[in-house]
Parts: C-alpha cells; sequence; structure tokens
C-alpha cells in the first residue's frame, strides 16, 4: 500500500522528493504547490487522507549542517482505513509571508495553524483567526524560536473580551451588527469558565444565548500552559518522562509508555516480551480508570451523584495497586527507555484481579441506574451530536470518532506490543450524541478488563530492560565496583542517550485518542524539539460544532462527554 501511494505521488508530483521514514511517507513541498499537494492528498480516491492529525514548525537555527530556510512546517496526516501515515514538509523562507493555509481543506487546521502562528510566528494566508492560542494575548514573541531565552519572563494581566470574535461566529450564523446590538432580540453573552465547576478545569467557554438556546460559540485555553515542548530542549531525553506526567494526569502512565515507545523506535530496539506486556497490562488498566474518571464526573453533570460513587470508589481503591507498584498515587513516571522503572510484586495477579472484580461490579452497579433511566435518556439521547465527516474534518480520535460510528483504534488498525494477539472489540457508536459517548467509554472498560486478563495470562518471565548499555543503566553493584559501570553510568545521567539526527513521528492509543509525538534529534543527548499531539485540543477544537442550537445545560454535558484534561490540551 506504501509503495503504491508512493508511486501515486511522485508520478502527480515528480518535482518533490518523497520517500519512506519509519511509519510514514514523507513529501517535501514548496509554498506555491502546497495547497495543491494536500488538497490532492485528501481527495485523491487512492490517497485519501481525511485526518489532518496535526500542523507544526521546526527552527532550525541551531541545527547541525545547512539548510535553505530557517524555518519548516510539517503536516502529519492520516487515512485511516488503509493505515497510511504522512507527513508533508514545507520550508518558510520568510515567516512573514508565511503559507497557505490549509483551514479550506481541514477544520482541524484552525486551531492548529494557530498554535504555530503563536509559538512561531509563522503566518497562514488566508486564515479566518489568525491570533494566539496558547500564550496570552499580550505575550511578546514566540517561544518556541531557538533565540527566544527560556528564562524570559512576561507580565501579561489585561483579558480579552473575545467580543471581535463571538460576533464574527455569530456573522457566520447569519447575525449582523445590528441584530446582534439590538436590545429586542436579546442575544447575551455569557461566559463559562475559566473558573467554572462545569468545565472541570481552566477552560474560557464563551457563548452567545437567545434565551437558553446557544446560538455560537468561542473557546479560549492554554490556561494550563507550562511550556512543555521548550522545557524538554532543556533536558534529556529521559528526563522529559515527568513531563509527560502531567499531560492527562488521570491516565499518566499511558503518556510514559506514548513517549518512550517514540524514542525507541527511533532507536531501532524492541523491548522485550516482559516489557511490551507490562506496558499493555498498565495501559488498559489506565485507560480503564481514566473512562472511569470520565464517566463519573459526567454523570454528575446531570445530578447523578449515586453513580458517580459506584466508579469514583472503585477508581480510588485501584490507587492501592498502582502506588504499591510504581510508588506514586497519579504521577508516576514509571518508563524508562528501553524498559521499564521495575518489574511488577510478588503477588501482584490476584492483586490486580481483585481490583478490576471490584471496578467490575462498580460499573454494572452504575449502568443498572442508568440504562432505563428517562432523565438519563433524555438529557442525553440526540443531544450534541457530532457526525462522523464532522469529527474526521475537525481530526477528532479516540472514543469521541468512535462514538460516531468510525471504528479507528491504534491498537486494531496500527498493533504494537502484541496488541495483534488479543482478542477484542472496538466499539462504536451509530449517533455520535452524549449517550454514545458516554457507552463507547462503559464498553471500551470491559475491554480493557479482558486485554488486562489475557495479557497476565500471557506475561513471560525475563528482563524489563533491553541488554544495550548505550541505553540502560548498568546495575549498581557494577557502577560502584568498577570503573567501566561508574563512567557509563555518568555518561547517561549526564549526556542522556544519544540518538541519531533526524525527525519522525510515532503515536499510541490513549484513552482519549491517539497521542503522538512528532521528535527532531539532533544527534545529541538532548531533544531539539518533542511536539506532543493532543488528542484533547482538536476535540475541543470542535467543540462549538456540537453545542450550537443546543442549551447550555447540555453544553456543560457535552464537555463531560468529551473528557477534556487542561494538561493535555494546554500542555
Amino acid at each position: 500500500m506504501k509503495a503504491l501511494a508512493l508511486e501515486t505521488i511522485r508520478g502527480t508530483f515528480p518535482e518533490s522528493h518523497c520517500f519512506e521514514n519509519l511509519d510514514s511517507l514523507v513529501i517535501t513541498a514548496v509554498p506555491d504547490t502546497l495547497s495543491e499537494i494536500l488538497n490532492f492528498l485528501k481527495n485523491d480516491p487512492a490517497l485519501g487522507f481525511g485526518l489532518l492529525l496535526d500542523v507544526t514548525a521546526v527552527d532550525y537555527l541551531h541545527y547541525p549542517g545547512n539548510h535553505s530556510s530557517r524555518f519548516g512546517v510539517v503536516y502529519i496526516l492520516r487515512n485511516w482505513e488503509k493505515n497510511l501515515l504522512a507527513q508533508v514538509k514545507v520550508a518558510v523562507s520568510d515567516p512573514e509571508v508565511g503559507l497557505p493555509s490549509a483551514t479550506g481543506i481541514w477544520d482541524s487546521a484552525h486551531w492548529a495553524e494557530r498554535e504555530v502562528f503563536d509559538q512561531y510566528g509563522i503566518r497562514f494566508n488566508g486564515h479566518p483567526d489568525l491570533r494566539r492560542i496558547l500564550n496570552h494575548w499580550q505575550f511578546q514573541g514566540h517561544p518556541l524560536r531557538k533565540d527566544y531565552p527560556i528564562r524570559k519572563g512576561q507580565v501579561c494581566l489585561e483579558t480579552d473580551s473575545m467580543e471581535k470574535e463571538i460576533r464574527a461566529r455569530l456573522h457566520v450564523k447569519g447575525y449582523d451588527d445590528d441584530t446582534i446590538s439590538d436590545i429586542n432580540t436579546e442575544i447575551m453573552f455569557l461566559n463559562l469558565g475559566p473558573s467554572h465547576p462545569a468545565t472541570h478545569g481552566a477552560i474560557r467557554i464563551l457563548t452567545a444565548l437567545d434565551g437558553e438556546t446557544i446560538l455560537a460559540n468561542v473557546n479560549e485555553i492554554g490556561y494550563l500552559h507550562r511550556g512543555f515542548e521548550k522545557t524538554a530542549e532543556t533536558l534529556t531525553y529521559n528526563q522529559v518522562i515527568p513531563l509527560t506526567d502531567r499531560l492527562n494526569y488521570c491516565s499518566a502512565l499511558m503518556n510514559n509508555i506514548a513517549y518512550v515507545k517514540a524514542i525507541e523506535k527511533w532507536l531501532g530496539i524492541e523491548v522485550t516480551d516482559r516489557t511490551q506486556f507490562m506496558r499493555v497490562i498498565l495501559s488498559e488498566f489506565f485507560r480503564v480508570q481514566d473512562h472511569l474518571v470520565c464517566i463519573a464526573a459526567n454523570l454528575v453533570d446531570m445530578g447523578g451523584l449515586t453513580n458517580y460513587w459506584y466508579l469514583y470508589n472503585e477508581k480510588e481503591a485501584s490507587y492501592d495497586f498502582i502506588s504499591r507498584l510504581t510508588g506514586a498515587r497519579l504521577t508516576s513516571t514509571f518508563t524508562r527507555i528501553g524498559g521499564m522503572y521495575r518489574d511488577f510484586h510478588e503477588g501482584w495477579e490476584a492483586e490486580l484481579e481483585t481490583q478490576i472484580q471490584a471496578i467490575e461490579r462498580g460499573v454494572s452497579d452504575s449502568l443498572k441506574l442508568i440504562l432505563k433511566n428517562r432523565i438519563v435518556h433524555d438529557r442525553t439521547q440526540g443531544v450534541c451530536i457530532l457526525p462522523k465527516d464532522v469529527a474526521l474534518a475537525y481530526g477528532y480520535t479516540g472514543p469521541c470518532l468512535r462514538a460516531s460510528g468510525v471504528p479507528f483504534d491504534l491498537r486494531k488498525d496500527a498493533p504494537y506490543y502484541h496488541y495483534d494477539l488479543f482478542d477484542f472489540e472496538v466499539p462504536i457508536g451509530s449517533v455520535g450524541d452524549i449517550y454514545d459517548r458516554i457507552m463507547i467509554r462503559f464498553e471500551e472498560i470491559f475491554q480493557s478488563i479482558s486485554i488486562i486478563r489475557q495479557a497476565v495470562k500471557m506475561i513471560p518471565d525475563g528482563p524489563i530492560f533491553v541488554d544495550n548499555p548505550l541505553v540502560v543503566l548498568p546495575p549498581k553493584d557494577k557502577v560502584y565496583s568498577n570503573i567501566e559501570g561508574l563512567a557509563n553510568h555518568f555518561k547517561l545521567i549526564f549526556e542522556g542517550v544519544h540518538l541519531p539526527a533526524g525527525e519522525w513521528y510515532d503515536s499510541f492509543e490513549a484513552a482519549n485518542g491517539e497521542l503522538g509525538f512528532y521528535c527532531v534529534s539532533d544527534g545529541s543527548g538532548r531533544p531539539y524539539k518533542i511536539k506532543v499531539r493532543p488528542p484533547c485540543f482538536y476535540i475541543m477544537g470542535g467543540f462549538h460544532e456540537m453545542v450550537e442550537g443546543a442549551m447550555v445545560a447540555d453544553a456543560v454535558i457535552n464537555l463531560g462527554s468529551l473528557n477534556i484534561i487542561g494538561g493535555e490540551l494546554d500542555r
């Protein structure tokens, strides 16, 4: 399939350089042909890259070697049906001149291009709302440029009214300025957040209302932006692992695994079978934890406090197993490049089985309370529907995409860590409403528990680290007893694991969807660039499509069904 795709692209654009890099097809473009290439990749029947996963940029100011331009922009695309992944790279000679916007091709480009503009200062011509998204609107400069000092501080105090943005959205809906300003129309602007219990985090949701009905919606994020990417540039690759804990902190260990998986892929190392099965067991256990939190909080939004305790109590109890294994309840930093922090403790199988049996009981009891509950059905069925074509256009992945009827799951479609050996189903919805998003997560809990039980039976004995002194720290007895072990330990701690120079993308099926990492190595022990592709970012980018036309109370429940986690959203 990849060979045919490469042949198709080369035949249509012979001037472009096309090649394979790991799992991706890489296509170089120039600004003049960029829009034509992106349109072709999306609309050609043989290619069909319907998902724009991410857009990012690279500042080559300090990168070794000669580059024709200081900046480059990368578009990461996916054909989920044919398991094709592509990167389109284009050099940017002048950030002010910029590139043509891809917003007319994919709706997910709206927020993606805003982030590139915010962080790098590269303009996208034709973008309908090119402004900052993660940094404050008063922020000066572009922090991911290599000449921006990491210790530079700025004081930004003034709130953005966002009146211009909400009016522009109303114009799209057919309201003119006279109608908006007329006191008799009763259009009212209402802020939900950024500090509001309904948002489950720091998100500002600005709505234009006619009574209780939402006419238009725009959103402001970035309140938890803590400079993940800029900080990562100053650390060794292993030192980045604690930063990943703080992405989706409801399933922190999944972030650890996704990150080291990307690094190991570029190193060309395959972790031991025991490590792979450990990562599967822990990934699925944390997927269960994440879904329990999401569903429990969502039911509270509807007033279902009893249901909440059936789910939340079991989630809290399961932290006993997690803390005994990792030493922490929430942010565990449990992986290492090439292995795990430590092996399972003695008796872990029985303890894990006890925990998942308790979770099964709690989930079953909660389902009994809602499956035939008229209030739940009225509040969720047919409410805030997201059609699958809209979900794909906005870059949705994970349970929210599957709830809209798209059976895409990286564990099935691009299996890793022996997922092809496990017997499990990928549940999908039929409507794409709040009810489907809730029930998909309920069913995924049962599927994850099934995978855990299969993996516990199949996990082999053996080491949990690869046998590679360039990647893995030597045993402590060797560090203390001979100079080679001491020198090896010293170099790995202070210089880090050295990766070959190059650029690559790798992804992982996290609790909220495709969690990806676009990495750039300059050959040293510290990353030149690590860009996180957070599923929450694109899910929130399409929020307005679901809530416009709905009631305010529906928007609150809808936000809960999306499971927006601030640490992942804002990074």
